[in-house]
């Protein structure tokens, strides 16, 4: 039968005999604590007398109990303990015999662990000390009490001994570890002991104990661990441990095999702590790569600096020792006769990590035109090739180094999961590193083939972390594209995340308008190398009049007609063009319903065949049509109500509706797939006045937010929803 360990006031009653003089001395202590009106005094005339109400006056110390056992005498009271002290016996009497037992397991426990406490404060002999805790692990774990205090007192007891002992051999460190390895499975380790195995695993990564005993610990604490804010050490444990498997001969395949015993069999994985526990220990020894250079910042040039040049640097009284490399006078003179003149690259060192930046000609003047600001400049404009510096390359040590190569192999590991991959890229969708990191040549060129895993998903919740997690903010879609400080190809990258992204990105008008105002360059030069996706884009700037400037319209014209792919596409678009303006053009139905049954590609050939210029009222309900007919329904210029009920329009084709219909009035998307994701891009459409959400997937804090956005919006049906 399994015990609760007795907490302080658990016992009720207690029955005292013999002497009565010690019967003043006798007071509860933490498990002896209340005295109650029925306790009873056995005197030696065992006449029994009512014990006065109120506290006893002093404490029994468990290290003065000298034996606790049942009571056994014929005749004696029902459910009785006896404590031997010094002095005398104390009768403890419990109300069942459930009680009477815990009340015993935990008095032994108690006075058990006060006398390991003392012998192991003391250590004489290691042979009498290890056999000590292990008769202690042997205790714990056969102890019928349940309490976490049970398995963790032995643990404190040996993290104590080891703190205060350093001149313990590796021998003495590993039978150590072997004996407590039983308490570590359902435990986790106490600070001072992950100390003590971190040094195990520096000083001793291809000992058998790493393998043996520290895995099903780490493999715990990966599984259950909630914070490592709250325990750190926890956490650097385990990243010592992931190190020490790096230094085996198979190197980062142990790594791997381990990952993918966390991860299970399975295309599932069952424990959803792992992965962010995985990601918390990977970004924290990267961090750690970058962190005496990061703690030197104050000496260091700021932003600000590298951008001007570092014309301040004259003025900095650094605590640490900073070197500063001027311009060489032989490389001006040999540049002075050129027209773009360069200036030889600032070093700053700081011990084991060297910065270098160069700059261009036109970043110099950007820097003049912009001295006058006093603001610290934009990370990632800072770290832009154009126009502030064109390359900034950090040397790390040796040390640092293998950290980072292997923790960033990890990262690769992870998002190699498919169940993991949605989670991933939502943890890394802020950027969590250090500008140092991302200035790392080395770190971001390894970590471009996870930011190509997102690109490469289908799943819109992956791929869309490839944008800024708020406006303002650069993402990894802007580190990554041409100019980007981590870029460092082509444009394969970027354009692969384009393509992705405007299959899924709902605001893509929105989106080609970003990339005209910053990415413009980029698009035309990949276009003119006929990559397909950019032709795309550029057709789509030019199809959704994103492009006002006329020159800058010949232009992208130009580079459409210097490829086959690109001439062939900018025909399409003409085409396309024309029919527009057939069907834009004045005259032709003002209502227009057409047969259930129908699909999208009807609805096409419909369309193409006349002009619907004045057509206002378009009725497709019960009809076969989807999604994709909403790149047909956008060219309707004067269309005021669309009916699409019971069909599969959906979230996608919503979207765009939202985007190009913004002077639609009445929509009736009753019995429809839409869901909240489309469904709240209706915020846009001021000029509704009629919505009709009836058996939809509508919540009410959508419906709410409709609501108030909506301000012309007098007749809604939302029956057969949440929000009813």
């Amino acid at each position: 039968m399994r015990y609760k360990l007795l907490q302080e006031g658990d016992i009720q009653v207690c029955v005292i005999r013999h002497p009565r003089t010690f019967l003043s001395k006798i007071l509860t202590s933490k498990f002896l604590r209340r005295w109650e009106p029925h306790h009873l005094t056995l005197a030696d005339n065992n006449v029994a007398s009512a014990t006065p109400t109120g506290y006893m006056e002093n404490s029994i110390s468990y290290s003065a109990i000298e034996d606790v056992q049942l009571l056994s005498w014929e005749n004696a009271p029902k459910y009785c303990l006896q404590l031997t002290i010094p002095g005398g016996t104390v009768l403890l009497q419990a109300a069942n015999s459930y009680l009477r037992d815990q009340w015993f397991h935990s008095l032994q426990w108690k006075k058990k662990i006060y006398k390991y406490k003392k012998v192991l404060d003391n250590p004489g002999r290691w042979e009498v000390v290890l056999k000590e805790i292990r008769t202690l692990v042997d205790m714990a774990l056969s102890s019928p009490l349940q309490d976490e205090s049970i398995h963790q007192a032995p643990l404190e007891i040996v993290s104590k001994l080891l703190s205060e002992n350093n001149n313990l051999t590796t021998q003495d460190h590993e039978s150590i570890i072997v004996a407590i390895a039983p308490l570590l499975e359902n435990n986790h380790p106490p600070p001072d002991l992950c100390e003590f195995f971190c040094k195990h695993c520096r000083e001793r990564p291809r000992s058998m104990v790493v393998i043996e005993v520290f895995t099903p610990v780490v493999q715990r604490i990966l599984k259950h661990n909630m914070d490592f804010g709250k325990c750190p050490r926890l956490r650097l444990f385990t990243q010592e441990y992931i190190l020490a498997l790096n230094e085996l001969n198979a190197g980062m395949e142990v790594v791997k095999k381990f990952i993918h015993s966390m991860h299970g069999p399975t295309g599932q994985c069952p424990h959803p702590r792992v992965l962010p526990n995985l990601v918390a220990v990977c970004l924290a020894a990267i961090y750690s790569c970058y962190e005496e250079f990061i703690n030197s910042r104050d000496n260091s040039p700021s932003l600000k600096e590298i951008r001007n040049g570092c014309q301040q640097q004259c003025d900095r009284k650094p605590n640490l020792p900073l070197r500063l490399l001027h311009t060489s006078p032989d490389l001006v003179s040999q540049e002075a006769t050129v027209t773009e003149s360069r200036t030889k690259p600032p070093i700053v060192t700081s011990n084991e990590i060297h910065v270098e930046v160069e700059r261009t000609n036109s970043a110099n003047q950007k820097m003049t035109a912009n001295a006058g600001n006093d603001s610290e400049p934009n990370l990632i404009d800072c770290l832009m090739v154009s126009p502030t510096c064109s390359t900034m390359s950090i040397e790390l040590s040796a040390q640092a180094d293998r950290i980072l190569g292997c923790y960033v192999e990890i990262l690769k590991i992870l998002s190699d999961y498919d169940d993991w991959r949605p989670a991933l890229a939502s943890l890394l969708q802020p950027i969590p590193f250090p500008k140092e990191a991302l200035a790392h040549e080395k770190f971001t060129k390894e970590l471009k083939y996870v930011i190509q895993r997102f690109a490469e998903d289908l799943r819109q919740e992956v791929h869309s972390c490839l944008l800024s997690v708020r406006a303002g903010k650069d993402g990894w879609f802007q580190l990554y594209s041409p100019g980007g400080v981590a870029c460092d190809d082509d444009g394969e990258l970027f354009a692969s995340m384009v393509h992705i992204l405007m299959g899924s990105c709902y605001k893509t008008k929105k989106f080609l308008l970003s990339l005209a105002e910053n990415k413009l360059g980029p698009c035309m030069l990949l276009a003119l190398r006929g990559n397909q996706t950019m032709v795309e884009i550029l057709c789509l700037m030019l199809e959704y009049n994103i492009i006002e400037n006329n020159d800058t319209q010949l232009q992208i014209i130009s580079t459409l007609e210097s490829t086959d792919v690109g001439k062939r596409m900018y025909e399409q678009l003409c085409d396309r063009q024309r029919e527009l303006k057939e069907l834009q053009r004045k005259g032709g139905p003002t209502r227009l319903t057409l047969p259930s049954k129908s699909t999208d590609a009807d609805l096409a050939r419909l369309l193409s065949s006349g002009s619907f210029g004045n057509l206002e009222n378009l009725s497709l309900a019960f009809t076969n049509v989807t999604s994709a007919c909403a790149e047909h329904l956008i060219k309707l210029p004067s269309l005021k109500q669309l009916n699409l009920w019971s069909t599969q329009f959906g979230d996608a084709g919503l979207r765009l509706l939202s985007e190009h219909l913004t002077m639609l009035q009445v929509l009736n998307l009753c019995e429809t797939p839409v869901t909240d994701a489309g469904l709240l891009a209706l915020s846009s459409m001021k000029s509704l006045c009629s919505l009709n959400m009836n058996s939809t997937k509508l919540s009410a804090d959508t419906y709410e937010d409709l609501k108030a956005k909506l301000p012309n919006l007098k007749e809604v049906d939302v029956r057969y929803t949440e929000a009813w």
